[in-house]
């Protein structure tokens, strides 16, 4: 059996001091560690018996708390402690969706490593992949579309990836790279938005000329 680490013996021995901390005591803690990428406190509160998924006033993980400021190493802690990469906070954010959101790539490949729903949407309906597009976040798009997240999905605004790079996108390298990206990957070139109107309409509306080159090449009709 391995040692402990000097900082996390000092960090369980601290709580092991403490009379009768209850779980309600430990688990803020634990979030507040998680915010700080603390991971000698994170052992310790756990192996005190804090619950890896407790959730905070907002429905928050520790592991969520620990993406959304892309502590890595506390991430993978959590993680291996048995954390639910899938689990949603108020807002429908989950660790996997997030960081796919944000383009936190190490811990995107923690959360597909780790049993990341590729089904589960966001407040908006959509999938890990659509903001990804939308940020012009080039290597979580690939990284998303290789693990099988369906390039089609409509969401409730009736926008797919390929729709949000081109409307919420600036037509620069990132989003042009990911509009071919989504075009290698089967990406329908046709489907319209609510209104009617089709990616290569929308390229061209705002003169987008690489993009539009991109869907033209693809067999993009109108």
């Amino acid at each position: 059996m391995k040692s402990l680490s000097v900082t996390h013996a000092v960090a369980l021995a601290m709580i092991a001091s403490t009379p009768s901390i209850s779980a309600a005591t430990q688990e803020p803690r634990l979030h507040a560690a998680a915010a700080r990428g603390d991971v000698p406190a994170i052992r310790a509160l756990l192996q005190a018996g804090a619950r890896v998924d407790a959730r905070d006033a907002t429905q928050q993980t520790p592991l969520l708390v620990a993406t959304r400021l892309n502590h890595v190493d506390a991430a993978r802690v959590l993680v291996d402690a048995g954390a639910d990469v899938n689990a949603k906070d108020a807002i429908q954010d989950s660790a996997y969706l997030y960081a796919g959101a944000r383009g936190h790539l190490e811990i995107l490949r923690l959360t597909l490593d780790h049993g990341a729903n590729l089904e589960s949407t966001n407040r908006y309906g959509g999938t890990a992949l659509i903001p990804a597009a939308e940020r012009g976040h080039v290597e979580a798009v690939r990284m998303l579309i290789e693990a099988g997240v369906d390039v089609d999905h409509v969401n409730r605004l009736n926008w797919t990836a390929l729709l949000e790079a081109i409307i919420l996108g600036n037509g620069g390298k990132q989003h042009s790279d990911i509009v071919q990206l989504l075009v290698e990957a089967g990406a329908d070139v046709d489907l319209a938005d609510g209104d009617g109107v089709t990616p290569l309409q929308h390229a061209r509306r705002r003169g987008y000329a690489q993009i539009e080159r991109i869907l033209v090449a693809a067999g993009a009709k109108s």
